[in-house]
């Protein structure tokens, strides 16, 4: 198998040192080159012809959002970003994923060890590399938020919905959850995402939904018409004290290497909502969510997966289709008439 090879555009000099030494000890990961801002790299990308790149955001001469849209016009490649933190840059992280990036991370900070942010860096280059970028634009293009235009009657005030997602999992997201109507019964997600961009993404998101959507806090109340997003390097978790649901975060081992991690949502679900929850798994790579959905599945609760064909990467989704995780099958679109079929 060829290694993977990847393109670093980054104004700092000890960032495209860190990354080029560093993943370059990774086995299957090859830096075939890198480069202090756009210009510089233009050239270098259309000679090289690299399998990922991983774009700074911040940078002079061009800004990383800019020369993403030029990538992804005139020359399609898997691009990560890669951004340190702060609300403006946060916020330009969702936007590029909006525009064609496949994922997010953080750039190494005091607080921060630089070898596991090489190793995160490493797994989310070959899962970019395994994706077909022309098909991913397509999806792209067809995932514009739309909003329900079905009269649903809810007859339940104590549903849960429990959402999983992953690589894709923004787009998947903006798909479907503009499509829950204002009295929808709570929907409670994980998408895996680095702290300091959850809040942007969720503030992105309650832009597009009728539903009220934020970054969840310790003790939010479960209510209708909300839905939370679980923040980065927390897990989140469903609490019940006497016939009250409430949010719970907490800073566990990862699971499935991430923090928040799908199962662990799922397993708070299945024990404090059983039959009264809802389940979904959506596109993402690895096994993240299935051991909680057969938790969920065996306390009586719906399970609903994204089909093969509509994700961008078919591993979640699979691995828990294929664990008997999943009652129905179904394309992304399909997924929120799914959900509240059942709550009717």
């Amino acid at each position: 198998m060829n290694n993977v090879r990847v393109f670093v555009v980054d104004d700092s000099a000890l960032i495209r040192k860190t990354f080029t030494e560093g993943l370059n000890k990774i086995p299957g990961i090859e830096v075939i080159g890198s480069a202090i801002d756009p210009f510089h790299a233009r050239d270098q990308i259309v000679n090289l012809k690299p399998d990922v790149i991983t774009l700074d955001i911040e940078m002079p001469r061009m800004d990383g959002l800019t020369f993403l849209g030029k990538i992804m016009t005139y020359f399609p490649t898997p691009t990560i970003i890669v951004s340190s933190v702060s609300p403006k840059n946060s916020a330009n992280a969702i936007k590029a994923m909006e525009l064609g990036a496949i994922d997010v991370l953080c750039k190494p900070n005091a607080q921060s060890s630089g070898m596991e942010l090489i190793m995160e860096l490493g797994r989310k280059i070959k899962i970019a590399a395994t994706i077909n970028i022309v098909n991913y634009k397509k999806t792209i293009a067809t995932n514009a938020p739309t909003h329900s235009t079905k009269n649903y009657i809810i007859t339940t005030t104590d549903k849960i919905i429990a959402i999983g997602s992953s690589t894709g999992g923004t787009l998947a997201l903006r798909k479907i959850l503009p499509q829950f109507p204002k009295n929808s019964p709570c929907i409670m997600v994980v998408q895996h995402m680095p702290p300091g961009f959850t809040k942007s993404f969720a503030d992105s998101l309650n832009d597009a939904c009728v539903c009220d959507v934020k970054e969840a806090e310790e003790g939010d109340i479960i209510s209708n018409g909300k839905i939370y997003i679980a923040p980065g390097d927390f897990h989140m978790v469903l609490n019940k004290s006497g016939a009250r649901y409430s949010v719970g975060l907490n800073k566990g081992p990862q699971v499935c290497y991430q923090r928040p991690a799908a199962d662990v949502l799922f397993q708070s679900v299945a024990k404090n909502a059983g039959r009264n929850a809802i389940g979904a798994i959506l596109t993402g790579m690895g096994n993240d969510g299935t051991a909680g959905l057969l938790t969920m599945k065996k306390e009586g609760a719906r399970i609903v997966g994204q089909d093969e064909a509509s994700c961008v990467v078919y591993g979640m989704p699979r691995a828990a289709f294929e664990a008997g995780a999943v009652e129905k099958q179904v394309p992304l679109d399909k997924v929120p008439e799914t959900i509240l079929g059942w709550c009717t």
